[in-house]
């Protein structure tokens, strides 16, 4: 039997407040973020005080992401307060005049707009926007009280003059659903080529040693503070969880 000194003990400390589990940070993009690829995401985690679970897969885009389901099980593993950075971009442009490539999304920014493409066999496919596959995918995750952070593409080793190119439609495509969606947004493509630009071409073709879109470890460590600066210099709730690392990133807001 419980004596009535252990039952008092016992309740003062189911009385104490419970601490919630920390939350989680999990990724879905391309091999630009990857680790397979040795993408950014692989080196964002030593500047965030929280776990970070890298869900980005090579090759993908948003609508192939959706296709395969990913989104579905990232949403379904993604608990409330938890943190959810959506980047595509790379691999989501048309495949010209040959067959479907499983990849290609809707030539529209538009949420109603589709397109109708055809595979290998001659079977018509109904194709949807980058928008529509991203806004789902974010709605989904706010229904449940995850916290979702869309993120454009980074850019390509590709310079005009002393300035990287000009971005694809993919990242304003990207800030546009943010904005529909009333979740914060990072110009990743911007911020990095903030940190190229002020590290100079010469040096950044060093970070791509085998085409002009993956980086090396170097080039991809540059990429992830980039996205820390985006973070610290906008409204994300995640901020609050850059470490002592992550608040030393360099450059500035844009």
């Amino acid at each position: 039997m419980f004596t009535s000194s252990f039952l008092a003990l016992a309740l003062a400390f189911y009385s104490l407040p419970q601490h919630a589990a920390a939350a989680t940070v999990y990724m879905a993009g391309d091999s630009t973020m990857a680790t397979s690829g040795g993408g950014w995401g692989s080196y964002l985690g030593q500047y965030l005080s929280l776990s970070v679970v890298n869900n980005a897969v090579a090759g993908r885009s948003a609508r192939s992401y959706t296709d395969e389901g990913r989104f579905t099980t990232l949403i379904n593993k993604a608990a409330s307060g938890d943190f959810v950075i959506i980047e595509f971009g790379h691999n989501d442009g048309s495949a010209g005049s040959g067959a479907d490539n499983g990849r290609q999304d809707a030539y529209s920014d538009g949420y109603n707009d589709t397109n109708v493409v055809y595979d290998s066999s001659g079977k018509a496919i109904t194709i949807h926007s980058f928008n529509y596959y991203i806004e789902n995918a974010v709605r989904s995750l706010q229904d449940k009280g995850a916290i979702p952070i869309v993120s454009s593409q980074t850019p390509n080793n590709g310079w005009t003059g002393n300035s990287i190119s000009d971005p694809p439609r993919f990242v304003a495509y990207a800030a546009e659903v943010a904005g529909n969606t009333s979740v914060a947004y990072v110009d990743h493509y911007r911020y990095v080529a903030q940190a190229y630009e002020a590290i100079g071409e010469s040096t950044v073709n060093t970070y791509f040693p085998n085409d002009h879109t993956h980086t090396s470890a170097a080039g991809a460590n540059v990429v992830a503070q980039a996205f820390v600066r985006g973070l610290l210099c906008g409204d994300s709730q995640l901020k609050s969880h850059v470490n002592s690392a992550g608040k030393g990133v360099p450059n500035g807001c844009l």
